[in-house]
């Protein structure tokens, strides 16, 4: 096999080949497969181990794309550029692509402040919040970058953060504080939540910078770091869940140094992954709820529903199968348009 179809550099295998993971976590984050065996283990895996996943991905657009910006390399700026471009463009595909079950669910916006905000915080459909939070994190950390020293940046991300928190998985333990309630009534009056590109991509992607910066540092502990880390994130998820004060369940305190852990134990891996990783993960992180809205579909045509739906497990399974799948075709179709485009650019020949 062609070489050229294998990521270069050696130290983004890692980070290359746990996209694929990532995706699938996602799916299971929308589908709740061990839901149906006990609640708290689906609880503990899907909504507690699983939220690594955007966070994963915001610091990977840290790393390659504000990298560069924070170390002062040549054409950071243009890769920014670069990257908001490809990130609208895909963002506005997805909102065409979910528009007609918009139309049909009823889910369109009543008013133009609704859909402000539907198109700057909370995405057209329900994962799709992640476009418009990448792209405002993106342009407000680039922003601060201009304006303040990077040690004051991080303050200010992480004091937000912290905001982020008290506003999803530790919502009840502070909403009761009259000036706290205000500023969150105020927040949520503009915002669905607080996982967006203020309060929680920010973070994410300033560590993902910070690790590409300093990816010369030794970073000993890592394994115990992410081993520690997790098992207190695990205790602050469940210990928030079973107090019932989750507004949310996206983000936790202790997420951050299981990302920083994890982020540089990805870092560690050598060898070479293959381009198509890159690809693949993003198009199954945009189809997998079309997927899941065919598979109910059909299930229920074919009056398959309790085996394919009512089985949260299997549910998962199928959706995870078919969404890769169809995410491989669409890879190999982009491809060969690709080479004809390129074709037809050259001439014919």
């Amino acid at each position: 096999m062609s070489a050229q179809r294998y990521v270069q550099k050696t130290g983004e295998a890692g980070i290359d080949w746990f996209r694929i993971l990532a995706a699938v976590m996602v799916i299971a984050i929308h589908t709740g497969p061990f839901s149906k065996i006990s609640s708290d283990m689906d609880y503990l895996i899907t909504y507690c181990v699983g939220r690594v996943a955007v966070p994963f991905f915001l610091m990977t657009t840290g790393y390659f794309v504000l990298g560069p910006v924070l170390t002062g390399r040549t054409g950071g700026e243009q890769r920014v550029i670069r990257f908001l471009k490809k990130t609208l463009i895909l963002y506005a595909v997805s909102i065409f692509l979910y528009l007609p079950v918009n139309i049909y669910a009823g889910g369109m916006p009543r008013s133009a402040g609704k859909l402000l905000q539907m198109l700057l915080f909370d995405g057209t459909f329900y994962h799709l919040w992640y476009f418009p939070a990448v792209i405002l994190g993106v342009v407000f950390v680039v922003g601060l970058l201009r304006k303040f020293q990077e040690k004051w940046v991080v303050l200010l991300v992480f004091l937000l953060y912290l905001i982020g928190v008290g506003g999803d998985s530790w919502f009840g333990a502070f909403d009761w504080i009259p000036g706290i309630k205000h500023l969150y009534g105020l927040i949520f009056s503009i915002s669905g939540y607080t996982r967006n590109g203020i309060f929680f991509a920010p973070m994410y992607l300033m560590m993902g910078a910070m690790l590409r910066k300093r990816e010369g540092y030794r970073r000993e502990g890592r394994t115990a770091g992410f081993i520690i880390s997790m098992a207190l994130m695990l205790i602050e998820g469940y210990l928030s869940y079973r107090l019932d004060i989750q507004r949310h369940n996206s983000m936790y305190i202790f997420l951050i140094p299981v990302m920083y852990f994890l982020f540089s134990l990805l870092l560690k891996i050598q060898g070479k992954a293959p381009v198509w990783t890159r690809n693949i993960s993003m198009i199954v992180y945009i189809i997998h709820p079309a997927v899941l809205i065919f598979l109910r579909g059909a299930a229920g045509a074919a009056g398959l529903t309790e085996l394919l739906v009512g089985n949260t497990l299997i549910q998962f399974l199928s959706v995870t199968v078919l969404s890769f799948a169809a995410s491989v075709f669409l890879h190999l179709l982009l491809s060969q348009l690709r080479k004809v485009r390129l074709f037809i650019q050259k001439g014919g020949a």
